[in-house]
């Protein structure tokens, strides 16, 4: 009887440094179509309809993307999909050196991780979070299944493209000189922002920049530029990986852009030199 008893208690001792909890860590992955209104400006103007259609076609592959938002209860990792060019068949290579690179955001950390890479040379930037005020509608809309709410705020615009560059915001950016001699600086250019988020998906992400919401943020628009969620994906079974990227020169969001910056005026200056 005493033999059996001490098998029994061996028996449970095993079960219990065996036994692992059930419950998984809460993981999902949403996936958004991106759309952007195509803007040709006053030389857009000159251009036929059949031209401009043609324009549409070889920028395709830059006004509609596809991106994955793999998310935790404290952080996410979000990239574009590869696509390859509906004209050319080949990667957007320009393109690539003013996208956004893999971007990884802790909400709990209030922090920023994303890998850019500039004419092959690999940056990895950190910083905070953007601060986003959200003022808190009553609307309410139904995306797939699930009910959301909406919520609106304003941005200072560079803060959502600081990874891009062009040349008509480097101009805006320098001081202008008055006939007094005095100089003024230019006006901080805003975008207002209009997000639709989920309290059913209880943690505070989003697409691109955007996050801060009581549930995960679902559609996004912001200038000309549309992003919706199309398939979300729950605790599938599959552990995701959310790790933020490790390799590349550490430099924060101005620094960069003031990088971008710099070279970009070298090659144009560069060039200059060759033609004369």
């Amino acid at each position: 009887m005493k033999s059996l008893l001490l098998k029994l208690s061996c028996l449970s001792f095993i079960l219990l440094l065996s036994f692992k909890p059930s419950m998984q860590e809460f993981q999902g992955q949403a996936f958004y179509y991106s759309k952007s209104k195509m803007e040709l400006g006053s030389w857009g103007a000159r251009l036929s309809e059949a031209q401009k259609k043609d324009v549409a076609a070889r920028l395709k592959n830059r006004l509609e993307k596809t991106y994955v938002l793999s998310f935790n209860k404290e952080a996410s990792v979000f990239k574009e999909e590869d696509k390859l060019d509906a004209v050319s068949g080949a990667t957007d290579s320009w393109g690539a050196n003013f996208s956004r690179g893999y971007q990884y955001k802790n909400v709990k950390e209030n922090s920023l991780v994303q890998s850019q890479e500039f004419y092959g040379k690999k940056f990895l930037v950190k910083d905070k979070l953007q601060a986003i005020e959200w003022k808190m509608g009553k609307e309410t809309k139904q995306i797939g299944q699930y009910t959301c709410f909406k919520a609106t705020a304003s941005i200072p615009s560079s803060e959502l493209t600081w990874y891009n560059f062009s040349w008509a915001d480097l101009r805006n950016a320098a001081p202008k000189k008055n006939a007094d001699g005095t100089t003024t600086t230019p006006e901080v250019k805003m975008t207002t922002i209009e997000a639709w988020y989920s309290p059913q998906i209880p943690v505070s992400h989003g697409p691109a920049e955007y996050w801060g919401l009581p549930g995960l943020i679902l559609e996004v628009s912001a200038g000309n530029t549309t992003m919706l969620c199309s398939k979300i994906v729950i605790n599938s079974g599959e552990q995701i990986k959310i790790e933020a990227p490790d390799k590349g020169k550490e430099i924060n969001k101005t620094d960069y852009q003031t990088t971008i910056r710099e070279k970009m005026l070298e090659m144009r200056n560069n060039r200059g030199r060759r033609r004369g």
